[in-house]
């Protein structure tokens, strides 16, 4: 009788697990975009609210870690600016692996905090944002001309949160495209050069992204762009008080178990922001 308990066990597990690979190949269909199955580059900056948004930033980023460690993706930080007091100002870093632009292009916009500050001596409720940027790594660089004088490029010393790793040499690079506005840079390679190499790559990825949604205007089929970082132009918000609530504000997708989305299960919402924009 055991046996066949155990037996039925198995039989129920294989079941689930055809199931969500089933589910999984599905979704992958969907990534018909040209770069898709590239490698993400993410960067995430701190809104509205001071050392509670900059805290927030920090618990985006090891979502994101927590999320690439379920996929088998590997991360590396590009750039970091440490928060005043606690937390993160700014993160640059590439998830590797495949398809994972694909599945985290879904991740752009700004993302709401709802909850009753640990900063707070007076324990209020308070909200908070961030915003999520998403490129693809590009290796291969596209027939897109960038000028020598259209780049204004400074040097820093590179130093990590806490002022950890600090170089005694200006190795960080920070690199401006005038004409755009844009702004990439790198302080984790060993050297000058490194970090200038993949900074270019960086701004090569932001104007190819660039061409890109030019080309979805024209098209009248352009995807929302990032908003001012504050009310009114969150794609997702994450309620902890007064109760529990991660709701995507594009497809409606919601859950109460925000333990587990912080803890990495953003997949339902990929999978159906995937769905839905198709």
């Amino acid at each position: 009788m055991e046996s066949d308990e155990e037996l039925e066990k198995q039989i129920v597990e294989k079941i689930k697990f055809l199931e969500n690979e089933l589910e999984d190949f599905k979704i992958e269909t969907l990534l018909k975009g040209k770069y898709d199955s590239n490698n993400a580059i993410i960067t995430l900056h701190a809104g509205a609210g001071g050392t509670e948004a900059q805290d927030w930033t920090e618990m985006l980023f090891r979502m994101y870690q927590m999320y690439s460690e379920k996929k088998g993706y590997g991360i590396k930080v590009l750039d970091e600016l440490a928060g005043d007091e606690a937390g993160i100002k700014s993160i640059t870093f590439m998830v590797i692996g495949d398809n994972a632009y694909g599945y985290l292009k879904c991740e752009k916009g700004v993302h709401r905090l709802v909850r009753i500050s640990p900063f707070d001596a007076n324990a209020r409720r308070h909200t908070s944002f961030a915003s999520v940027e998403v490129m693809p790594e590009i290796e291969e660089m596209p027939e897109i001309e960038i000028r020598p004088e259209d780049l204004k490029i400074d040097t820093y010393r590179s130093s990590g949160a806490g002022g950890q790793h600090v170089n005694k040499t200006e190795s960080a690079i920070r690199i401006t495209h005038i004409p755009t506005g844009f702004v990439v840079s790198c302080q984790t390679e060993r050297s000058q050069i490194q970090n200038r190499e993949t900074a270019m790559k960086m701004l090569y990825s932001k104007l190819v992204e660039k061409q890109e949604e030019d080309e979805l205007k024209k098209l009248n089929d352009i995807k929302g762009e990032i908003k001012k970082i504050e009310w009114g132009s969150q794609i997702r918000s994450y309620v902890f008080c007064p109760y529990t609530l991660v709701k995507d504000h594009r497809t409606g997708y919601e859950t109460s178990n925000i333990d587990a989305v912080m803890n990495g299960d953003i997949q339902p919402f990929i999978n159906d922001y995937l769905v839905k924009s198709n």
